[in-house]
């Protein structure tokens, strides 16, 4: 994984976003950046009134993840390759679900702002997920402000997901269906995804283990 100092992997909720990381930073003896998440007061609240509490719940996120993209400027004496589970602009992909247009309009504000001055990753891994099966994942690891999130919002957002990757060209981006792939508990898909890794990135890269066809309109930006 030689040239490659800061990777953000991507992906919606239940993806395997922070258990990628984990690895990855583990293997390239990277420091690891992880979403807080859990520190958001508002999103209990959230996910039982998503009308009610969105503008707040995105706007605490929003600034968080600007305080940590801040931090990564600051030298690190040991540690000089960063893996992070997200990157920044993932903050819009929610929001463009989630708040009403005349929210947006504030957030879009505030957000150019803030946006200024970010470093950007070497390469982005896009975790792809079908619904069905992030809806699966979330249920199965049962986090007590998760347990409202429904299918027809995990669909929301993965088309969200898909239309943001389809048309993105900030950076290197590896595209990998994970529906059926365990790099968890599987060596051999974990190794297999190691190596594409170590492969040089320029443009957009899909990787479908066992042969899975790509998602529509994903596979059609480079006809693979």
């Amino acid at each position: 994984m030689a040239e490659i100092d800061y990777i953000a992997i991507e992906g919606a909720i239940g993806a395997g976003k922070t258990s990628l990381a984990k690895i990855l930073a583990e293997k390239m003896e990277a420091r690891l950046i992880l979403e807080e998440t859990e520190e958001n007061p508002f999103l209990s609240d959230f996910y039982q009134d998503k009308e009610r509490y969105a503008f707040q719940t995105q706007i605490f996120f929003l600034l968080s993840r600007y305080r940590q993209q801040q931090e990564l400027s600051a030298p690190d004496l040991f540690r000089k390759k960063v893996v992070s589970d997200y990157f920044f602009d993932k903050d819009r992909i929610f929001a463009s679900v989630t708040l009403s247009q005349n929210e947006f309009y504030l957030y879009e504000r505030l957000l150019s702002i803030l946006e200024k001055g970010i470093p950007k990753p070497d390469l982005v891994i896009y975790l792809q997920t079908t619904p069905e099966v992030l809806l699966k994942r979330i249920k199965e690891r049962e986090r007590p402000y998760e347990k409202n999130i429904n299918l027809e919002y995990i669909q929301a957002l993965s088309e969200a997901y898909n239309y943001y990757f389809f048309h993105y060209s900030k950076t290197p981006l590896l595209v990998v269906n994970t529906d059926r792939i365990d790099f968890v508990h599987n060596e051999a898909d974990l190794a297999d995804l190691l190596e594409q890794l170590k492969k040089p990135h320029l443009g957009t890269k899909y990787y479908v283990p066992l042969e899975i066809p790509p998602k529509a309109g994903m596979d059609e930006k480079q006809g693979i």
